[in-house]
């Protein structure tokens, strides 16, 4: 950096005015990060609203310049992350393109999901439930459970197989299996 360019430190009352300071270093930075005029700025503009919404965030006495920068660039890589997932669709063929399954079947589905982690035998639904639904590790909902890990793994190894089978086997529902008697 040359001698003009030092990174500023302010204090709480000279928030302001140092923004204003760091505009021209935030426009080079965003241009030239963005590769467009437009998009620069407005990666500009949105540096400035978040830094000033999240001012109490920033520690009076430190690199300001840095600050603003990181906020800056990880707005520009949010950005690029999202743009990325978009289409563009100038003349609106795509959007014809695109149909709408119907949400019954879903529906359908949802419940005999349902249905069949209901006919699961209560410890391995417990089992599948803590550890597939709800996030916790084996040796957490075997904590939970007041089983050994392996016991746990078991269940869940159990109740996965049974729900496939029942997914696999249309003809065959959990419900059936239920009225018959038999252990998942």
């Amino acid at each position: 950096m040359t001698g003009e360019q030092r990174p500023i430190s302010v204090s709480e009352a000279d928030f302001g005015s140092a923004l204003v300071a760091e505009l021209p270093r935030l426009r080079a930075f965003a241009r030239s990060l963005s590769g467009d005029r437009g998009l620069g700025d407005d990666l500009v503009q949105e540096t400035i609203v978040k830094a000033l919404a999240n001012r109490e965030k920033f520690t009076p006495g430190t690199n300001l310049t840095a600050w603003l920068i990181t906020i800056l660039r990880n707005h520009f890589y949010s950005m690029s992350r999202s743009r990325r997932r978009e289409v563009e669709d100038v003349d609106g063929q795509h959007a014809l393109g695109m149909a709408a399954p119907a949400s019954q079947q879903s529906h359908i589905e949802l419940l005999q999901f349902s249905e069949a982690l209901a006919a699961l035998p209560v410890a391995q639904r417990e089992a599948l439930v803590l550890v597939g639904a709800s996030g916790f590790t084996y040796e957490e909902a075997a904590e939970i459970c007041g089983v050994r890990a392996g016991t746990i793994k078991s269940r869940v190894s159990r109740a996965r197989e049974q729900l496939q089978g029942w997914i696999d086997s249309p003809s065959r529902t959990a419900k059936d299996d239920a009225m018959a008697g038999q252990a998942p």
